[in-house]
């Protein structure tokens, strides 16, 4: 029998699928996939039931629900101080994954070199080797995650298609600084390349930083892409909500791709979106001020243990260091341990990396999107493990 494609067959189980059925198995606090407690905003998950008993359920505009293009537009005008055209240059898709895939494989040709930043969320790599991409990998140090300039420059050259990195960036919950964009920007104007940012998490910054859009930057406007998506943005992750964000020209082979891999999306859970996008500054103040508490109290309880926690600047995650426990295993073999005989699951770090054998072998990712009592219930139980 003839096999199936290498790229992708080749590849194992998402690491959050493999931990989050050991933590099931083993009635386990799962603080390693990203999924909020929370059940997103009323009003965004009753208008998205309302449209569903009222409104038009048959397909909607491939290019997505006018209403939802409408408010991505306005919201990119209210937060980053973008004019977009919401007709031409505002793309909704199944979910941000689906637009990093319709966005790689728009835009990537056999033998085109991909910039990516590393540890980097999982699904990258795959992708950009499916669409017959190059990756060019540079890698962030822990603790402090600076951008290493001479490195990322290295990687840059003539054949270089595009740089796709993400801020608030998942696993190591960095914040590019305006500095550092700054520096990518010049390297993408350089070289003529394009940059495809994965901003997620753009409300959950915490500390008073502030989310800054590459595409905000000069001679940027015309060479970046914008993912969001309502799934972080309103705690609602089954929703699976994207947008793309991008200039008529460079979105178009993006929204042909689209149009092959999805085509739309529940018109009911746009328009849910669409209400959420317009919700007053007061939620998404909420929103971040919220999630930097619980970061606060899991961080605060980590290192109480003995964890070394390092800084979380975004996201739903904080990194810590387990050495001073005296584990002398790897990162996977410490979050099965923990998962198996104390009851708490998180993920290895290195399971963000092209190569988890030649990684940083001893931090995991703890979520903390969480209720405060299903926080607390995993510090005490990681507390009366590792005081035993």
């Amino acid at each position: 029998m003839k096999s199936a494609n290498v790229t992708l067959s080749s590849l194992g189980t998402t690491v959050f699928e493999v931990m989050s059925a050991l933590a099931r198995e083993h009635q386990s606090v799962n603080l390693g996939q990203g999924f909020p407690d929370d059940k997103g905003p009323e009003e965004v998950r009753r208008a998205a039931a309302d449209y569903l008993l009222n409104g038009h359920n048959q397909y909607p505009p491939m290019m997505g629900l006018p209403e939802l293009r409408q408010a991505v537009a306005d919201h990119a005008r209210r937060f980053q101080g973008l004019a977009v055209d919401w007709q031409t240059e505002v793309l909704v898709t199944s979910g941000a994954t689906e637009a990093l895939g319709d966005c790689l494989f728009g835009l990537i040709e056999p033998g085109d070199e991909v910039v990516l930043i590393e540890p980097l969320y999982d699904s990258y790599l795959p992708i950009v080797r499916r669409a017959g991409g190059i990756p060019r990998l540079v890698r962030l140090q822990p603790p402090t995650w600076q951008l290493p300039r001479a490195e990322l420059a290295a990687a840059f050259n003539d054949r270089t298609k595009l740089i796709l990195f993400n801020t608030p960036m998942n696993p190591c919950s960095k914040v590019f600084a305006r500095e550092e964009l700054g520096f990518i920007a010049d390297l993408c104007l350089k070289h003529d390349a394009y940059a495809v940012c994965d901003e997620v998490y753009e409300h959950i910054t915490f500390d008073d930083r502030r989310h800054i859009s590459i595409m905000t930057l000069p001679g940027m406007r015309e060479r970046t892409v914008r993912i969001g998506s309502a799934g972080k943005s309103f705690s609602v992750t089954g929703w699976k909500v994207g947008y793309v964000t991008a200039a008529a020209g460079l979105l178009k082979p993006i929204a042909k791709t689209h149009q092959f891999m999805t085509f739309t999306t529940p018109p009911n859970l746009q328009w849910g979106a669409a209400v959420g996008l317009r919700l007053e500054d007061a939620y998404f103040n909420s929103l971040a001020s919220d999630m930097q508490r619980k970061r606060d109290r899991l961080a605060d309880g980590l290192a109480r243990i003995g964890f070394d926690v390092l800084a979380s600047h975004g996201t739903y995650f904080v990194t810590s260091d387990f050495r001073q426990l005296g584990f002398n295993g790897t990162d996977d073999d410490f979050c099965r341990h923990v998962t198996v005989a104390a009851g708490v699951t998180a993920v290895p770090v290195s399971a963000f990396y092209d190569q988890p054998e030649r990684a940083p072998r001893h931090f995991i990712r703890f979520c903390f999107c969480k209720d405060n009592s299903t926080l607390d219930a995993a510090v005490e139980r990681l507390d009366k493990h590792f005081r035993r």
